[in-house]
C-alpha cells in the first residue's frame, strides 16, 4: 500500500476552492499508484477557530450539503483522510474523515484540544480502519503532544499513524516549532513502532504568520524519510508491503521503506 500525505496551501471558507485541490492531489496521485491521501486539519473549510468561522462553515456529514461535497469526489480512486470541521447535534469537532467511493466510512475527532480550540468538543475513542491488510488510526496535530493518544491507536494494532496537522503560525513561533514538531512526532514513532505520515499547510496567510510546515514520513524508530520542502506544495510517500506480517511488540524491520513524491500539484509559497 503506497500512503501520500499532501502539503497544501492554507484555504479559508472556500469549499469549492479545497475540493479542487482534492482533485488535482488524487489525479497526480494517480500516476504514481497512491491508495491514501492525507490532508491537513480542517483543510476542507479551513483551520480557523473564530466563533463566526466554525459556525459559519461546519457541516452535518449526514447533511443533503455534506452529500453534495462527496459528490464532488466522484472518481476519485484513493481513500481519503480529510480533516473537517464537523458539526453533529448543536455541538462542533476537529474531525477527519475517512472517505472511500464517496461514502463516509469513519471518522477520528480530536481529543485533545489546545486553549485556543474551546468551540470543539473533544473526542473520546481511537478508532482504526483498514485498508487492504494495513492497519492505520489517526492522531490530528496537538494529539501528537501526549503519549497515551498515540498508544492508544497503536494498541489496537495499527501500523501506521496518520496525521493531520495545521501549523500556521506567527512567524517567531512558526521557527520555534519547525523542527519540535519532529522531536515530538519521533518519539510517539519510537514509543509505538508505527510509521508517522503527517500533512500540514505551508505559505503565508498574512504578514505576520507562515506555515513551515512539516508534511514528512517518520520511520518506527524516529527517523525522518522524506519530507516535502518548506515552502512548496507536494507529496511525501510511504509503501508498506502488506505481505510482511506485523509480529507481535510491531517489530519495524517488517514494514519496509518509504519514498517521496515529486513536486505540486498547487502553487509554490
Amino acid at each position: 500500500m503506497r500512503i501520500g500525505a499532501c502539503q497544501t496551501p492554507e484555504i479559508l471558507g472556500d469549499i469549492e476552492g479545497a475540493l479542487r485541490v482534492v482533485r488535482e492531489f488524487a489525479a497526480w496521485a494517480d500516476s504514481v499508484e497512491v491508495d491514501l491521501l492525507l490532508f491537513p486539519e480542517c483543510f476542507l473549510q479551513g483551520y480557523l477557530v473564530t466563533g463566526r468561522h466554525v459556525r459559519s462553515w461546519a457541516f452535518d456529514v449526514t447533511s443533503v450539503e455534506f452529500a453534495a461535497v462527496l459528490a464532488a469526489l466522484a472518481g476519485i480512486r484513493q481513500t481519503l483522510v480529510l480533516g473537517m470541521i464537523e458539526r453533529s447535534g448543536g455541538v462542533y469537532f476537529n474531525t477527519a474523515l475517512v472517505i472511500a467511493g464517496q461514502q463516509v466510512i469513519g471518522r477520528y475527532r480530536k481529543t485533545f484540544l489546545t486553549a485556543g480550540e474551546s468551540i470543539f468538543a473533544a473526542g473520546d475513542s481511537y478508532p482504526v480502519f483498514d485498508l487492504g491488510r494495513i492497519r492505520f488510526g489517526i492522531n490530528i496535530c496537538y494529539d501528537t503532544q501526549f503519549p497515551q493518544a498515540a498508544a492508544a491507536v497503536a494498541a489496537r494494532h495499527a501500523r501506521v499513524l496518520l496525521v493531520p496537522a495545521q501549523n500556521m503560525m506567527r512567524r517567531d513561533k512558526a521557527r520555534w516549532w519547525q523542527d519540535r514538531h519532529h522531536e515530538i512526532r519521533a518519539r510517539r514513532a519510537r514509543e509505538t513502532a508505527m510509521w508517522l505520515v503527517s500533512a500540514d499547510v505551508t505559505g503565508e496567510r498574512d504578514e505576520f504568520r507562515i506555515g513551515l510546515g512539516p508534511t514528512s514520513v517518520l520511520s518506527p524508530t524516529g527517523a525522518v524519510l522524506t519530507q516535502v520542502p518548506t515552502g512548496t506544495t507536494g507529496m511525501s510517500t510511504l509503501d508498506i508491503d502488506p505481505d510482511l506480517p506485523l509480529p507481535l511488540g510491531q517489530r519495524p524491520e517488517c514494514l519496509r521503506g518509504s519514498r517521496s513524491g515529486g513536486t505540486e500539484p498547487g502553487r509554490t509559497a
